[in-house]
């Protein structure tokens, strides 16, 4: 099964993430299928940025996002329709 995860990166006690998909039977920190974006929870305010398209793909092949993932993926797409609604 694939998951849509969060990947560690950055200096000790400075975390940043990245968001992922990869094999659910693999280590966190192991090969990952591909890259979807990045998360850096210490910014205020929170800092992220996810590639909807690949998120969608993703998705219909039937991988799974953790529940933070999950949560990111809804405030982009809020984020998204909110920009669409101010343009028109």
């Amino acid at each position: 099964m694939i998951k849509l995860r969060l990947i560690r990166f950055g200096a000790r006690k400075k975390p940043s993430y990245r968001i992922v998909a990869i094999d659910s039977r693999r280590a966190r920190q192991s090969q990952t299928l591909d890259t979807l974006g990045y998360y850096n929870p210490r910014t205020e305010p929170l800092e992220f940025k996810l590639d909807l398209e690949k998120v969608d793909y993703w998705l219909k092949k039937g991988a799974q996002p953790s529940e933070t993932v999950n949560s990111l993926i809804n405030r982009a797409v809020k984020g998204q329709k909110s920009t669409q609604d101010s343009k028109s």
